[in-house]
């Protein structure tokens, strides 16, 4: 018997793995266009058989003849000579030159255009940030080196909301800084625009902003010293009882202080804003509804014209047969990739127009239930498929520009038997609140009876949760006196 210890033991086993080839054509299938010239430029550094098509000269894809097809089989490898399959492939560059024609968006731009959209992309400047802005300002404050230095310390602390988080007891003692030094410099930052800044809390930004506007004293700066907690929960009731003021006169107090600035930061917020284009376009023509692809931002390859004019030379091309072969065979697939990604969006968005087309002549309340299970079964193809399609593409429609997976939605169905999605039933609850009362606003209970009258079964729990998603505060938060 075998003590402890290692041991090596060989075991067979069957295991699912996709091949490289498989799994760099999924993930094509599943970046967004931006992405897709990122990988694309990376691939043409990498593949100096593959070129980019010049923006003047006519688009055209390349794909696989079933000669061709037969050509990558393990058998006729090595059986066909690689001269007589790159011919094979120099025929191929002209195959589908009217593919992108007919199915891409064409915009002519004149050289002109071009310049001024180039230089409208030159002229796009990095934002300020906040500190950057507070810096800018300590520069016309005089100031001793000392305490410029102080005050540079603390604008260092202050959060991209315009908040002093840090409380000034904690920066003394870590950096050293005598208190009242730090007392000075936050009074002076707070002195700062924007108004409010270096406020340690809400209710001394909601003051400073006060302050400035010569309210120090007034029943607005009251009502935020002490009973800032009631206002945010809007118990005017409860303040009106306290301060002698009418249900009326708070509710108008409160009206007053929503319009001060909770984050004195947010305007030199340095996020960044993600811009999209329309990976479909939907337009309609005599009363049909037609998809067009836009393949103005999909890279247009083909073969190097170099390397099929190498080809030719029988010496040449014996030197560098192997390598030769396996970069035009990783070129093709990935124009076969681009291609083949093409058509399954726009097959896929074919089938959402169907589906969809109350949704295009009426708007969001007539959006069907869509599962990407039906459209998978109509395409053809696998459900995963149809997920790595839509994600992160978007179609322009004439009810607006949409994410491809807002089309793919659950839905109930009404007491007619028709089908809705719960996107609709979302933008119903929504244009109830916005009809409502304020005084009387509709609680969940009395939206889910008016909408069981239109005919749709919710539950008080379903409306809580899609008023939650829509942002829509409680009917107690919501009263207006």
């Amino acid at each position: 018997m075998a003590g402890p210890g290692l041991h090596q033991v060989q075991r067979l086993s069957l295991q699912q793995i996709l091949a490289p080839q498989l799994q760099q054509s999924l993930h094509l299938l599943q970046v967004s266009s931006l992405e897709l010239q990122s990988l694309v430029a990376e691939e043409l550094q990498q593949n100096p058989m593959l070129e980019e098509l010049p923006k003047d000269e006519t688009p055209r894809i390349e794909v696989e003849t079933p000669s061709d097809a037969a050509a990558n089989t393990p058998d006729a490898k090595d059986e066909l000579d690689f001269k007589q399959e790159f011919e094979v492939l120099s025929k191929l560059d002209d195959e589908w030159r009217e593919y992108f024609s007919q199915t891409s968006v064409h915009r002519s731009h004149s050289s002109e255009q071009e310049e001024q959209r180039q230089h409208f992309f030159d002229s796009i400047t990095e934002q300020q940030s906040l500190q950057q802005h507070l810096l800018e300002q300590l520069n016309f404050a005089t100031l001793s080196p000392e305490q410029r230095k102080v005050t540079e310390l603390l604008i260092g602390n202050i959060s991209d909301d315009g908040y002093l988080l840090t409380p000034v007891e904690e920066i003394s003692v870590s950096s050293g800084v005598p208190l009242d030094q730090l007392q000075t410099a936050l009074e002076l930052v707070q002195s700062f625009h924007p108004v409010g800044v270096g406020a340690r809390n809400l209710q001394e930004c909601l003051l400073l902003q006060l302050k400035r506007m010569g309210r120090a004293d007034s029943v607005e700066a009251r009502v935020v010293t002490d009973h800032l907690e009631d206002l945010g929960r809007k118990r005017y009731p409860e303040i009106s009882r306290t301060t002698g003021l009418s249900v009326q006169e708070v509710q108008e107090l409160a009206n007053f202080i929503a319009t001060l600035e909770p984050k004195p930061g947010r305007m030199f917020s340095t996020e960044q804003h993600q811009y999209v284009s329309a990976d479909v376009v939907v337009q309609r023509v005599n009363g049909e509804y037609v998809v067009i692809l836009n393949n103005e931002q999909i890279p247009h390859l083909r073969i190097s014209n170099t390397y099929k004019e190498l080809m030719a030379d029988p010496k040449k091309f014996a030197e560098a047969k192997d390598y030769i072969r396996d970069k035009v065979r990783a070129g093709k697939f990935l124009i076969k990739s681009i291609h083949q990604r093409q058509q399954t969006i726009g097959n896929i968005a074919k089938v959402i127009v169907e589906r969809q087309r109350e949704f295009l002549d009426k708007g969001i309340s007539h959006l069907k239930p869509l599962t990407m299970a039906q459209v998978a079964e109509v395409v053809g193809v696998h459900e995963t498929t149809v997920s790595r399609a839509v994600a992160n593409k978007y179609m322009q429609t004439p009810q607006g520009l949409f994410e491809m997976k807002f089309f793919f939605t659950p839905g109930f169905t009404t007491d007619s038997g028709a089908a809705m999605s719960n996107t609709s039933v979302k933008d119903e609850i929504d244009k109830l609140i916005e009809r409502e009362d304020p005084s009387k606003p509709l609680s969940d209970q009395e939206i889910v009876a008016i909408l069981k009258e239109k005919g749709i079964p919710i539950a008080r729990r379903t409306v809580a949760k899609y008023r939650s998603e829509l942002n829509i505060l409680p009917s107690n938060l919501r009263k207006q006196y």
